[in-house]
């Protein structure tokens, strides 16, 4: 199959060197001095530098090149830059079928990015969102992971991840988009509270509440969404959230990990070098929970180091102080 992977990212990056070992990739990206530098390189030397490019994987200077011939496009830029791509595509080829890997809510709108989608692709466009437990660096090293693709359209879903399915990289359908989009976009705000729990040396107890109470925070607002609440339990829930929350590789732990140091948020961000999409999740999160009256006191807590600069022990305390009641549910 022919793919044009657009964004050249850690994340980009990683899946078109993954899936280039079984199929014809172009790998595209927006800046064009950095898309020199990957073709003078013949590598990420900015976010995968230990990974050549084998001779299979194409890059494509231009968006068009990028397209040509493409049987499919995998959108990997971060969520703010997800409409606009959407909507070059649409401008070329409306009828491509389109595959999006990024996690988050758009900032102002508060959309998911299937939202987004709709709104700029024609409806008949095949479309679907390729999410789960992953850190860039493992799957560009070919190290066993597994992924949900979901879809509306239940036999796009099963054939697309049929296709993009190997040994090493497992690919699961669904037709959960909903529930696949806020599990992956919520887990990042989560992780910026594990990672100050960590910072501050809470331990390991502390840490498994956190990602309890953070996945009952998922759930429920998955579930006020439309989400089913057994996607939860899966690949693009339990399993992306722990593996956020305690993997060394996780940007947004290393956002709460630093926070915690006491550094300013503009500081962390500047010194990560990467996306972190749980920072502008969080303050998304929080208003849509507050407008469907969906009770989130971790992505409150969070919401208040990120922005109103309240210190991370404070803010712990805080919670620690909530009165005790049930443990409701899952579902």
């Amino acid at each position: 199959m022919k793919i044009a992977v657009l964004g050249a990212g850690a994340w980009g990056t990683a899946l078109a060197l993954n899936l280039s070992a079984k199929h014809a990739v172009s790998l595209w990206s927006r800046n064009a001095a950095h898309l020199a530098e990957l073709a003078d390189e013949r590598a990420n030397r900015r976010y995968l530098p230990d990974f050549p490019f084998p001779d299979s994987l194409r890059l494509a200077a231009a968006f068009d090149a990028a397209l040509e011939g493409a049987e499919l496009a995998l959108v990997v830029t971060p969520t703010a830059g997800l409409r606009l791509t959407l909507r070059e595509i649409a401008a070329r080829v409306p009828t491509l079928p389109v595959i999006w890997a990024c996690k988050g809510f758009e900032a102002g709108s508060a959309c998911l990015p299937h939202q987004v989608a709709d709104e700029e692709l024609a409806a008949a466009t095949p479309r679907g969102i390729l999410s789960g437990p992953s850190f860039a660096r493992e799957v560009a090293q070919g190290l066993p992971t597994a992924l949900t693709l979901a879809s509306s359209d239940p036999d796009f879903a099963r054939v697309t991840a049929t296709r993009l399915h190997s040994a090493r990289l497992r690919v699961y359908s669904s037709t959960d988009v909903v529930g696949v989009e806020t599990g992956g976009a919520v887990k990042n705000v989560m992780a910026i509270a594990a990672g100050i729990s960590d910072g501050l040396g809470y331990g390991h107890n502390a840490r498994a509440a956190l990602i309890t109470r953070g996945l009952a925070e998922i759930t429920r607002l998955g579930e006020a969404l439309g989400g089913h609440p057994e996607t939860f339990m899966g690949l693009t829930g339990m399993g992306d959230l722990i593996l956020t929350c305690t993997g060394d590789l996780s940007r947004n732990r290393t956002v709460g990990l630093k926070l915690a140091q006491g550094k300013a948020l503009a500081d962390v961000l500047a010194e990560l070098g990467h996306v972190a999409e749980g920072v502008n999740t969080a303050a998304e999160v929080q208003r849509l929970a507050q407008r469907m009256q969906v009770d989130m006191p971790i992505t409150n807590a969070v919401c208040r180091v990120l922005f109103d600069g309240l210190p991370p022990g404070k803010a712990v305390e805080a919670l620690l102080n909530r009165e005790p009641k049930a443990e409701a549910p899952y579902f």
